[in-house]
């Protein structure tokens, strides 16, 4: 019985691992949710809470399952965790692809970056060139008030302090514009011709606003997609076990668990009849 035990018991506390592993996961969907305002990424936070709460519903489930030692109930377990692992690393690796590139330019003699839209991969560049998915996070960038916090900088703060790629992107024209009584002079970026000292207005409808987004959201992806490897990979270990919590109680419910003769089972008197026939021999020869 001991081996039996164990199993169960090693499964239930992988299972518990893996339920409180979904917990940061969750975490970071509602924090998305939350500040969605400041990061402009609410894109990502559906994803994340389905997974979340799905990896918590499906280790709740392998964790009963493997305590009360019921069959079905850990062979829906492992069907839905094998799910949730090709759902869970197709959407990891579809993260890593389309928020590939990006970085920003280091501007010299500046401590931050600029930001560029042809440096991210097309598929996020369509979806903020849609205007379905561009007014809700030009929304969000307005309600941030991220240009608020450096609207009373001097030209020294620029050289001295950092931006976020937000602020960089949406919050001043780009570096390289050149302007003549508040005009821009010559032939120069779209961006520069785009700026506007209102408030209301700034550089919100520029390109490097929009990259500024993306930028942002590549580097939010990147930090949940470490999270989302980490899920993974306990994920994988407790599917292992899992077959091993599986097969022990199909064991447990069989007419012949761990420690009975299937043949005794078969036939009750076959142990009695093995030993007279054992003592026979036995007799005969000596």
């Amino acid at each position: 019985m001991y081996p039996y035990r164990f199993s169960n018991l090693l499964i239930g506390y992988l299972n518990l691992g893996t339920l409180l592993a979904s917990i940061p996961v969750i975490g970071a969907g509602l924090w998305l949710a939350k500040g969605s305002t400041a990061t402009c990424s609410s894109i990502l936070q559906t994803p994340l809470l389905v997974i979340g709460f799905a990896v918590l519903l499906i280790s709740l489930a392998g964790f009963v399952g493997a305590c009360f030692h019921v069959a079905w109930a850990l062979w829906l377990y492992l069907v839905a965790i094998m799910l949730l692992i090709a759902f869970l690393l197709g959407i990891t690796a579809f993260g890593f692809a389309v928020t590939a590139g990006g970085g920003g330019t280091q501007i010299p003699g500046r401590p931050y970056r600029e930001y560029h839209i042809s440096d991210y991969s097309s598929w996020l560049q369509k979806h903020m060139q849609d205007m379905k998915y561009w007014k809700p996070a030009l929304a969000c960038v307005v309600g941030s008030k991220a240009c608020a916090k450096i609207e009373n900088w001097t030209p020294m703060d620029y050289l001295q302090h950092d931006l976020t790629p937000i602020q960089s992107g949406c919050c001043k024209p780009p570096t390289a514009c050149q302007y003549s009584g508040g005009m821009p002079v010559g032939a120069q970026d779209e961006d520069c011709y785009r700026w506007n000292n209102a408030a209301d207005i700034l550089c919100y409808q520029c390109n490097s606003c929009k990259a500024g987004v993306m930028e942002q959201i590549r580097q939010d992806w990147h930090k949940i997609s470490i999270l989302n490897v980490v899920v993974l990979v306990a994920l994988i270990c407790i599917c292992s076990c899992g077959c091993c919590a599986f097969r022990n109680a199909r064991r447990s419910m069989s007419e012949y668990p761990y420690g009975v003769n299937r043949m005794s089972k078969i036939n009750p008197r076959w142990d009695y009849y093995w030993w007279r026939w054992f003592r026979g021999r036995r007799e005969q020869l000596y």
